[in-house]
């Protein structure tokens, strides 16, 4: 079992923005959502992007006009993002999103914590953590948006095997272990390199958080929920300071 930093470092950062459909593919995504939800600044245009990865999201807000800081702990994917920016006047900060506020001056317009970071971290309180910090360090009428897999209902036997993604050099498999209050990850990953086939392992960590607390926690904390939806697996909300 090694950390979530660990994870990425060792196997996941390696073939995310793959496993993810390719850059193009994932930005075009975003790039829809935010327009299907009118996401333009319109006040402070200050943005931040918990989990900010190769830069799916961080993008597509920049060219939208919102003065993105994007965080993450893959220095390797912000490599990437920096390098898929166009040059958009991205900050990229490589630290712990729990840190967020250390990196934020000013209230915020806008904070986006999708594609599952938030099941990355360690505990619920965690969790808490980065909804009270985000509501903290919005403006009034500031959003917080999230996206992430349900993991509260478990599945069985050999459902709990899931076939990710492949071509004709990666075979990406996962595989789910169920415990209290999280959910052991094993990502199998078989990369072919000049015709042999290599197999990359490793397990690490996500908490399971479903829809219902994550509402009661941000309407407890203040919030409003704008949305709470549910398309491909992935579970949206978006909430309102």
């Amino acid at each position: 079992m090694v950390t979530v930093e660990e994870h990425y470092e060792s196997l996941l950062s390696d073939v995310y923005t793959w496993l993810m459909g390719g850059f193009d593919e994932a930005k075009s995504n975003n790039v829809e959502f935010f327009k299907s939800r009118n996401i333009t600044p319109s006040s402070s245009g200050i943005a931040v992007d918990l989990g900010a990865g190769s830069g799916f999201q961080s993008i597509p807000l920049a060219e939208l006009g919102f003065n993105v800081t994007a965080i993450d702990l893959s220095q390797k994917l912000l490599n990437e993002l920096k390098s898929n920016s166009n040059n958009q006047p991205i900050i990229t900060i490589n630290d712990d999103i729990l840190n967020f506020k250390d990196h934020v001056s000013a209230s915020c317009e806008l904070i986006v914590c999708m594609t599952d970071t938030i099941t990355h971290l360690k505990s619920k309180d965690d969790a808490l953590k980065i909804f009270q910090d985000s509501f903290n360090s919005l403006e009034d009428g500031g959003k917080l948006i999230l996206t992430f897999r349900d993991l509260s209902t478990e599945l069985n036997d050999t459902d709990r095997f899931i076939p990710v993604r492949s071509d004709e050099n990666i075979i990406f498999t996962c595989f789910l272990e169920y415990e209290p209050a999280t959910v052991k990850i094993h990502d199998i990953v078989y990369i072919k390199t000049n015709g042999t086939w290599k197999l990359n392992k490793s397990c690490y960590r996500k908490i399971r958080l479903s829809v219902e607390w994550v509402e009661n926690q941000l309407l407890s904390i203040g919030f409003k929920l704008e949305e709470s939806s549910n398309s491909n697996g992935f579970k949206t909300i978006v909430a309102v300071k």
